[in-house]
């Protein structure tokens, strides 16, 4: 009896306890850990619903269109997301091709300025210098490649 009295005094209230606390404290913090807005989000309309069907007094149409709006904020996100990233390819589209054309501009401005030779250009205002009388007359010139042993003997 003493057991039996011990065990139903002490013993289950102290397991009752330790299911509360597990329960209440340990797997709500768990719970509270693992929570996020998406989910807070996700949850917000179940609550609409379960107040349009606890009460009688009804709920507006708007409040309601919310409830839908924050259940399908997924697609909407989702939907958002992609026209974002159309813009975005578009604009590195355009971006690309105007470099490209600003490249090829560029490669033909430096091939066109080569072609006019800028760096050697004469002025036509300096008159230009006579040019100076070789030292040897035309007879004492040697004649150059294989002739200019025998020209020289």
């Amino acid at each position: 009896m003493k057991q039996r009295w011990r065990r139903w005094t002490y013993e289950v209230p102290l397991a009752i306890g330790d299911a509360l606390w597990d329960v209440l404290v340990v797997q709500l913090a768990a719970l509270l850990d693992r929570l996020t807005v998406r989910k807070v989000i996700a949850f917000i309309p179940v609550v609409i619903l379960v107040l349009a069907y606890y009460h009688s007094i009804p709920i507006p149409p708007e409040l309601m269109l919310v409830g839908d709006f924050l259940a399908y904020i997924d697609i909407f996100s989702a939907l958002f997301l992609l026209g974002v990233l159309s813009r975005v390819t578009t604009i590195l589209f355009v971006v690309r091709q105007a470099a490209a054309r600003i490249a090829l501009l560029a490669g033909s401005v430096v091939a066109h300025v080569r072609r006019l030779d800028v760096r050697h250009r004469r002025q036509r205002s300096v008159p230009t210098r006579p040019r100076r009388k070789p030292d040897q007359s035309g007879d004492d010139r040697a004649y150059g490649g294989v002739w200019d042993q025998v020209a020289v003997a």
